[in-house]
């Protein structure tokens, strides 16, 4: 089983391909879209468009998971965050790929044992579920590859009965 994990953002948009083998986990392909802050939104989203599209298109992935919006103070970034989600989500429509969602607590929960685990705490676990030598960079691609774990550890759960992901 293979997931697409998107860590929603239209500066830096993570994403992180992962497969599910048994019940071991492999990292396949990891990254971000970057788009500058002085392109018109228009654009920014459109390349995220773009290359979300070619990555299902190159990997066929069996769904895509994305974070669910959460937002404490900043109103103009998460209208920002909503926007580039609205073009995820429509991008794996298109490409007739699933979409689960999953609040940051769940994400956490399913990588760390915890919901309340920092940043730091989430990478750490990403590095040693996928065996990855060095930190994902920027923390948007550590992100995303939490969010392709979490779906594949609910998603296999649900639909296969698996065990634990090692």
């Amino acid at each position: 089983m293979l997931a697409l994990g998107i860590d929603p953002g239209t500066a830096i948009c993570g994403y992180g391909l992962v497969e599910l083998q048994g019940n071991h986990l492999r990292p396949i392909h990891y990254g971000a879209v970057f788009t500058d802050k002085d392109m018109a939104m228009e654009l920014r989203l459109k390349k995220i468009y773009e290359e979300l599209s070619a990555l299902i298109v190159q990997y066929k992935p069996d769904f895509m998971s994305v974070e669910k919006l959460f937002f404490n103070r900043n109103v103009t970034t998460a209208i920002a965050v909503g926007q580039a989600r609205g073009v995820i989500v429509l991008t794996a429509a298109m490409q007739a790929v699933p979409v689960v969602e999953y609040t940051p607590i769940q994400i956490k929960q399913a990588i760390t044992g915890t919901g309340r685990a920092d940043k730091e705490q989430v990478t750490f676990m990403v590095q040693k579920l996928l065996n990855i030598r060095e930190k994902p960079k920027p923390d948007d691609v550590a992100d995303a590859l939490a969010i392709a774990i979490c779906g594949l550890h609910s998603e296999s759960s649900r639909s296969k009965g698996l065990g634990a992901i090692r």
